[in-house]
Formats: C-alpha cells, sequence, structure tokens
C-alpha cells in the first residue's frame, strides 16, 4: 500500500503562525524534502521534530522527484516543506504534485501560511476575483507578460525581491497605467510587517525614499 504524500506550509515569519497539525504530520513522516536543510533545521528543532531531511530544491527537483515516488510506492509517508509558506506557490512542489497525481498517490495539502493571502485581504483592493501571477520573467517574456496583465480586469498579485522593486513599480506604471492603484506588503507576520497602499505613483516614490528589506507581495488594479 502506498504511503501519503503531505504539502506543509510553514510560517512566512512568526514561528507562531505554524499549526499544530503541521507539527504533528512532520513529527509522524519518515522523512522531510526541503529547500534548505539549515533552514528546515532551525524550525525543527523550535519544535522539537526529530525527522531526515533531505534536500529538495529547483536544482535537483527533476532527478529526486522519482526517488520520492518509489518511496511512497513503497508505503513511506513523506511531506514536503519550503524555507516559508506553502509548498508549490512560487516555491518547489509543483513537479512532485504533478507526478504524485499521475501515480495516484494519495496527497494531502495542510492549510497554512502563504504570503500573498494577507497582502491580498488588506490592501483594500477587490479580492472576490484575482489572478496569482508570482514571480515576474527575469528577462525574456517579460514585457509580453506585463502586457498580458495590463489587460486584466482582475486585481493581480504579485511577487517580487527588494532589489528589483523599483524597476518593477516602474514597468507596471509604463504598462498599466498612471491611474493604477497598487498595495505593497512586506516582511508579512515578522516584526516590521508594513503595508503601503496608493497609485502606482505614490508607490514608486515610496519605494525609491527608503531601502526595502524583506520579499515583497505587490497587488495590483488598473480596472478601478
Amino acid at each position: 500500500m502506498s504511503g501519503i504524500l503531505y504539502f506543509v506550509p510553514t510560517p512566512v515569519g512568526n514561528l507562531e503562525d505554524m499549526t499544530f497539525r503541521a507539527v504533528n504530520v512532520l513529527k509522524e513522516v519518515d522523512y522531510i524534502l526541503c529547500e534548505d536543510t539549515r533552514t528546515s533545521g532551525i524550525l525543527l528543532k523550535h519544535f522539537e521534530i526529530s525527522k531526515p531531511l533531505k534536500s529538495y530544491h529547483l536544482h535537483n527537483e527533476h532527478q529526486a522527484t522519482e526517488k520520492v515516488i518509489i518511496d511512497l510506492k513503497n508505503g513511506q509517508n513523506i511531506a514536503i516543506i519550503t524555507d516559508a509558506g506553502t509548498p508549490g506557490i512560487s516555491d518547489p512542489g509543483y513537479l512532485l504534485g504533478k507526478a504524485g497525481a499521475d501515480h495516484q498517490i494519495e496527497m494531502i495539502c495542510l492549510p497554512g501560511a502563504t504570503a500573498f493571502v494577507p497582502a491580498l485581504v488588506v490592501s483594500g483592493l477587490p479580492n472576490n476575483e484575482f489572478l496569482f501571477a508570482g514571480f515576474l520573467p527575469q528577462k525574456k517574456g517579460r514585457q509580453t507578460k506585463l502586457k498580458q496583465l495590463a489587460e486584466e480586469k482582475k486585481t493581480i498579485v504579485l511577487y517580487e525581491s527588494p532589489h528589483k522593486i523599483n524597476t518593477t513599480l516602474e514597468q507596471i506604471k509604463e504598462f498599466f497605467g498612471e491611474e493604477t492603484k497598487v498595495s505593497l506588503s512586506r516582511e508579512i507576520s515578522k516584526k516590521f510587517e508594513e503595508t503601503k497602499r496608493g497609485t502606482i505613483n505614490e508607490l514608486i516614490e515610496f519605494s525609491k525614499s527608503k531601502t526595502l528589506k524583506g520579499e515583497i507581495v505587490l497587488i495590483v488594479n488598473n480596472s478601478i
């Protein structure tokens, strides 16, 4: 009988965001897949979880997936976590989920932390319908993607890194227009959590006035 593959969200900031169920699942599985064993090791130590950690990241997920499926078919229960948030959401996990579905493996994703939901809720922008776009392409296809998103009437969710935020905001202004409304959230669930809302010009001014740190979530809407 095949084992179960668990997708377990981990805190994006405050460790108290870890659920009781997530801790219990990690304590019960045979081993845990993670992006960085050092980062995840700190989390497991905090919650007194003693299980083997195996690397599973963007650079080895193709070859690692095959071995994980074999272990699952042999009856092992396995959890996958990332450095922060829900596996598969702009993080490793999709390939494993696809392989699990292809091989009819039982899969359970626990509800829990993900960065874009809090940012969307406090943005003040329409959230009855939204499009999660994650990270924009680094180079090739970036402008094409921006043109495509600019035609979208739904609220758009983007992830961005601090050193690219000024460029991305300028590009949003270029492709979406000066009337675009934006909410920028950073350091979600951490000590210096901050959200800034306004027009794209106001957000550009804000971003250039200080050095932003931490992962950033942008909520964008040019239809209101």
